[in-house]
């Protein structure tokens, strides 16, 4: 139904916006080779890199985010945001009328505003999707001229006024999430029958995290109960050393892994008994479709506290444990952590439940919708 349409992509930022849209982008030029696709974003952000190298056209404007906190910098920074702002609209205007796109995609960040906006005032058929339990002000504001609304969480749909019923459509997750198996996973990390923690604070990792894991390692480390696999990111180089003076050298112990960053994630997840992370979106998405035990701890330092608001979308289903930043210490970790790893039944329902929320589907169902506008 896409062959000889034209679909256009705008997002950026984030790889949480970016990775989705390549998934769905990825999906419809598998089905249909004859359909054309046309990226937006920025050259400033990941999206200039990810996008060309995923083999899509790539086309940028000029645009930029409001700071929110006041001070003299800020508002200067916002005063040229604003002058991009207006500049971003003739910019979108002259890539649309160029492409002739049939239908129009948003998948977040601030560069899809100008062009889902114009989009609409230009008759084109519209969608936008919303990856977190809190929409972001950007898709907040374009839910009422858009055509289309598709959510990961079905709780975000009481916060979004749109023109016509949202559609649950879940976030893609890439394939090889889907398809990892624990027993070849564990083989593949050289693990025994002990379980695993797998514990990470981001690419650049959490300072907070990174803290309270460097304790319960060392609190359980000579247990030798469990095996340890903690990402500690770019600003966590310090833990290794945090470690051994806690009496534990990672480079030593068969009982801990310490990584700057995950770069097997499928096959990390998948050997998982139990996932100590943020709340972003993607990595949620990928717990859910694995159906793993989760103790989550939000960002504080994301727009619209979005991270505590997906946490809860799997709290409030039994779906994962959360502690937020503010609450997390030694002894609020170890009391969750000892909960769940002595009671099995606990933890395997927890994750039961996790993966009764996941939508392995999504790219599929998002597909779906980008097919109806077409034929619309």
């Amino acid at each position: 139904m896409l062959n000889g349409k034209k679909i256009l992509f705008a997002t950026g930022g984030t790889g949480g916006h970016i990775n989705p849209a390549l998934a769905v982008a990825g999906l419809i030029r598998e089905k249909y080779p004859d359909c054309q696709i046309l990226f937006v974003g920025t050259k400033e952000k990941m999206e200039s890199r990810l996008v060309p190298a995923a083999g899509f056209d790539f086309k940028t404007i000029e645009i930029s985010g409001f700071q929110r906190k006041l001070s003299l910098e800020n508002i200067k920074r916002n005063i040229g945001t604003l002058s991009k702002l207006l500049k971003s609209s003739s910019q979108a205007k002259k890539i649309i009328l160029d492409f002739k796109p049939d239908v129009v995609v948003g998948f977040g960040g601030y560069v899809s505003g100008p062009v889902l906006r114009m989009a609409a005032k230009l008759g084109i058929k519209t969608a936008i999707h919303e990856q977190n339990a809190y929409p972001g002000v950007t898709n907040k504001t374009l839910a009422k001229y858009v055509d289309r609304v598709m959510l990961t969480v079905e709780a975000a749909g009481d916060r979004i006024d749109s023109k016509n019923p949202c559609v649950l459509t879940g976030l893609p997750i890439r394939g090889e999430i889907i398809s990892a198996d624990r027993d070849f996973a564990r083989a593949q990390l050289g693990l025994d029958e002990r379980p695993m923690i797998l514990s990470m604070g981001g690419s650049l990792g959490s300072k907070a995290i990174n803290q309270a894991m460097v304790e319960l390692i060392a609190d359980k480390c000579g247990e030798h109960k469990y095996h340890f696999y903690h990402a500690m990111g770019q600003y966590g180089l310090w833990v290794p050393d945090k470690l051994r003076e806690k009496g534990v050298d990672a480079d030593k112990e068969d009982d801990v892994t310490i990584v700057e960053y995950i770069k097997n994630m499928d096959v990390c997840l998948a050997a998982a008994d139990l996932v100590i992370c943020r709340a972003g979106a993607s990595s949620l998405s990928e717990i859910e479709a694995l159906g793993k035990p989760s103790i989550l701890i939000p960002s504080p330092n994301v727009a619209e506290n979005h991270q505590y608001h997906n946490a809860m979308a799997l709290v409030n289903n039994g779906a994962a444990v959360i502690i937020e930043e503010k609450n997390l210490n030694i002894e609020t970790l170890t009391k969750e952590f000892d909960r769940l790893m002595e009671d099995k039944e606990t933890l395997r329902s927890i994750g039961e439940n996790a993966r009764k929320l996941a939508f392995c589907d999504a790219a599929e169902k998002i597909c779906g919708v980008i097919e109806e506008l077409a034929a619309e």
